[in-house]
């Protein structure tokens, strides 16, 4: 990794990666799915749909094209749900605010790039400990094409005002991943719900079940974002 370019800002995957939050967001998937007598295989549901906006799943789920109307009704529908079963519980991925915040104290811009709606994101932010909040975040119901497409991922790096290369991708899904790749950004896989190899490509820079482990083995050190 010698010629890389120095890092000037990392992006951040919001569920599964900022917030512990996918074991929520799939119960919601099935109390959906039930309420509108859907069968769905949960894993495989899950598989194509992380990382994909909103409007996108709902066409995936129903197996059908529909019109932005209807699939935004389901999604509000959805969401709603996701948020009242994760409220009671809610908790960051461990060590998330800390390393934030150390990455920031060393220079670096944050942003956040979601296939999450505002109101997910105004939700996260509200619970979060991370202070101050980071002020660029892209979410799914800005009109962009969810990932593997890097639209949202390039759409950071722009409103802060950096390069591709210049960033770090945080992210917890294969999607998110193959996003990263697509946008010449370097990444780092969280497993939180997927294993390394599920995670891997040639711009990963580093594998962690959570932003503890990456604090303790030095990952801000290591990977040219050392405070100079």
């Amino acid at each position: 990794m010698r010629n890389m370019q120095p890092t000037v800002a990392f992006i951040f995957d919001m569920d599964g990666t900022m917030v512990d939050s996918m074991p929520s967001h799939t119960e919601s998937w099935l109390l959906l799915a039930q309420r509108h007598g859907i069968a769905v295989d949960l894993p495989e549901l899950m598989r194509r749909t992380t990382g994909r906006t909103g409007l996108e799943c709902m066409r995936i789920l129903f197996c059908r094209d529909m019109q932005d109307a209807e699939a935004l009704a389901y999604v509000q529908e959805k969401e709603t749900l996701y948020r009242e079963i994760f409220a009671p519980k809610f908790a960051e991925v461990q060590g998330f605010s800390a390393f934030a915040e150390a990455a920031r104290a060393r220079g670096l811009q944050i942003g956040v790039g979601t296939a999450g709606d505002r109101h997910n994101i105004a939700f996260a932010y509200e619970r979060l400990l991370l202070r101050p909040l980071p002020s660029v975040a892209v979410g799914g119901d800005e009109g962009l094409p969810g990932k593997p497409d890097p639209a949202i991922f390039l759409e950071v790096a722009r409103r802060l005002g950096v390069s591709p290369a210049q960033c770090i991708v945080f992210e917890d899904a294969p999607l998110g991943i193959e996003a990263a790749r697509r946008a010449g950004m370097r990444a780092v896989g969280i497993c939180t719900g997927h294993s390394a190899a599920e995670l891997a490509g040639d711009h990963v820079l580093a594998h962690a079940k959570n932003f503890t482990e990456l604090t303790d083995n030095k990952f801000l050190e290591k990977y040219h974002v050392a405070k100079l």
